[in-house]
Order: structure tokens, then C-alpha cells, then sequence
């Protein structure tokens, strides 16, 4: 029997709107927890049980307890069957997986100075040549996109919309949200403009969160 999932995480964590976003792509009930920044914490010995880098989100279903946002989101894509978010055949799969693993490394990690400093305003994060060297960064990982999506004239994969596009049209968002100065990438804002006639990105990824 197929027990209800259980996401925790705060609605406001892009790696938890990642996994609520592909839930309304696959019309997937849930029930939702708060937990972490502002909420239960994320470090008592009860959440360390279910992930032990004290992270959200986290799900639980009837096969167990899952955390990573990007591969929870692969095993829903998966579990439903659903082979547009994530297509079966190797080589297309391969595709997709490739830019959600690029979004959780390369992307990701190129904000980080940038984004805690500007929009988290973390007074630890305030030196202007780390803000700087940051923000060119980002702005350089945010180039690799824009060619991509001036080549596919359409999604990050390919010409469907992929979870790809979920895990990265979030970046996009907290890319053109923070307070900074970005290039002209018009491939990048038709892209953000394709996103925006889906109720989920409407609902979890252009909300006014960053």
C-alpha cells in the first residue's frame, strides 16, 4: 500500500521548492513539515536519524527515507513513471541528469559568497572583493546557461521541459532576484518567460523567494 509522502523543509528553501515544484509537475499529494532556519531544528537527534548532514529536505514514503533535493527529485520522477521529467532512454536521460548535476555543483556552488553576502546580508560575508570575484563568478557559470538555452531555443536539455528545468529555473530566479549586475543574457529571460506559463514555477519558483 502506498503511503502519503512526507516532505520536511521549509517552503522557503529553494532545495525543498525543488521537490514541491516536481510534485506539482507530477500531481504527487504531500504532507509538508517546517523544519530548519526559523523552525524545528535541523540538528536535534531526531532529524539526525533521518539525515545526518542536517539538511532539508527530506522525504519519507512507504520505501524509506530519501534526502538530496536533486536525486529526490529523480526517485519521484521515477517512482510515477513519468519519463518526460526524466526520460528512460540512456543517452536523453544522460542529459538530463548532467545539468541537474552541474546545477548542484557548479552553479551552486559559484553563489554562494555572492548570494549570502547581498541577499542574506551575513555581516561574515561583507568583503567587497569576494563580493565582487562572486558575482563575476556567478555571472560566468550563468554564460555556460545562456549558450545552452541559445542553442536549444527552448529547455535545458533539449526542446521538452525536463526536471533539468526545474532544478535550474529555480537558480534562475535567485540569479535575476539578487542585487547585482548581471549581463544581457537574452536567452536566459525568454527561458524565464517559457517557466512562467507553468503553475508549479509560478507557485514555488517566481513567488518572490530568491
Amino acid at each position: 500500500m502506498e503511503h502519503a509522502l512526507k516532505i520536511l523543509g521549509k517552503a522557503s528553501s529553494i532545495n525543498v521548492r525543488k521537490v514541491l515544484w516536481t510534485c506539482e509537475e507530477l500531481g504527487v499529494p504531500y504532507e509538508r513539515e517546517d523544519w530548519g532556519g526559523g523552525y524545528a531544528s535541523t540538528h536535534t537527534a531526531e532529524f539526525l536519524r533521518l539525515n545526518p548532514n542536517a539538511q532539508v529536505p527530506v522525504i519519507i514514503d512507504e520505501a524509506g527515507v530519501l534526502w538530496e533535493s536533486n536525486t529526490i527529485c529523480r526517485y519521484l520522477a521515477g517512482k510515477h513513471h513519468n519519463t518526460d521529467l526524466l526520460p528512460h532512454e540512456p543517452a536523453a536521460r544522460a542529459r538530463v541528469e548532467q545539468w541537474m548535476d552541474w546545477q548542484a555543483t557548479e552553479l551552486n556552488s559559484s553563489w554562494s559568497y555572492a548570494f549570502t553576502a547581498l541577499v542574506r546580508k551575513d555581516p561574515e560575508f561583507q568583503d567587497p572583493h569576494h563580493i565582487a570575484a562572486g558575482v563575476r563568478g556567478w555571472n560566468q557559470k550563468m554564460g555556460i546557461l545562456e549558450h545552452q538555452l541559445a542553442t536549444t531555443k527552448a529547455y535545458v536539455a533539449g526542446p521538452r521541459f525536463t526536471l533539468a528545468d526545474i532544478v535550474i529555473g529555480l537558480s534562475v530566479n535567485r540569479w535575476l532576484m539578487t542585487p547585482m549586475e548581471r549581463p544581457d543574457y537574452p536567452a536566459i529571460d525568454e527561458y524565464f518567460q517559457r517557466l512562467a506559463q507553468r503553475p508549479g514555477f509560478l507557485k514555488y519558483g517566481c513567488n518572490g523567494l530568491p
